[in-house]
């Protein structure tokens, strides 16, 4: 059995400027998953993706292996995290070495732990899902959920507008952490979320979306909370 992490870091973002690799309590914040992935002891080969040799260096610094640079067509505002998993199994098929389970390790998710991927995996591989990922549970029902149309608010689901809370089947959303797959079905699919996906269940304060300053601040101060 063979398994590969590959994590996508493309040096052009643009709402944090050098994201990747910007220190997160003192520390680049993509060496939280690069140290992540060799300490659960999952992976043949930790690998990042990237066209920015800065980050390369950093990757390597902290374990990772960088056997190639990514492609200007995959390094776009454009690209698809899929069209980049696929780029890199190409290129290892290349070098004749190919994988039977890999996991797309985001780098912006210092939360990540040795702990989850050895549940993500077990899950997959047990369960025979094509994908399996983190999920967070919404802190309010969507169901009552409502829109604010012309400055009038409007149920999305009428239906619920006098339902209890308790009442309504709770919902979920991908914690934006990452993807555990079968490479095969994701070959076959080509994509990496399928009706054969499964999902493991973390706390509101085990991700946080990182896209602005105020999401970075809040992201320190749950990683702070978690570590006590």
């Amino acid at each position: 059995m063979s398994v590969i992490a590959i994590i996508p870091a493309r040096g052009g973002s643009k709402r944090i400027p050098r994201k990747n690799i910007r220190p997160f309590l003192g520390k680049p914040i993509i060496a939280y998953v690069i140290e992540a992935a060799l300490q659960s002891g999952l992976f043949d080969e930790v690998m990042v993706s990237t066209d920015d040799t800065e980050i390369a260096d950093v990757a390597r610094h902290y374990g990772a292996v960088v056997p190639f640079m990514r492609r200007p067509e995959t390094a776009d505002d454009f690209a698809s995290t899929a069209d980049v998993l696929r780029e890199v199994l190409s290129q290892y098929t290349d070098q004749d070495k190919n994988f039977e389970y890999a996991c797309c390790l985001y780098p912006t998710a210092p939360f990540v732990t040795p702990a989850l991927l050895q549940g993500a995996f077990s899950s997959l591989t047990e369960q025979q899902f094509d994908t399996v990922y983190p999920v967070q549970r919404f802190s309010f029902p969507i169901q009552r959920a409502v829109l604010l149309r012309d400055g009038k608010v409007q149920w999305l689901h009428p239906e619920h507008a006098m339902t209890r809370s308790q009442d309504l089947e709770p919902a979920y959303h991908d914690a934006g952490q990452f993807y555990f797959f079968n490479v095969g079905a994701f070959q076959a699919n080509q994509r990496l979320i399928t009706e054969n996906s499964g999902g493991i269940i973390i706390a509101e304060v085990a991700a946080q979306d990182i896209d602005t300053e105020d999401d970075w601040a809040i992201a320190e101060l749950k990683y702070r909370m978690r570590k006590g």
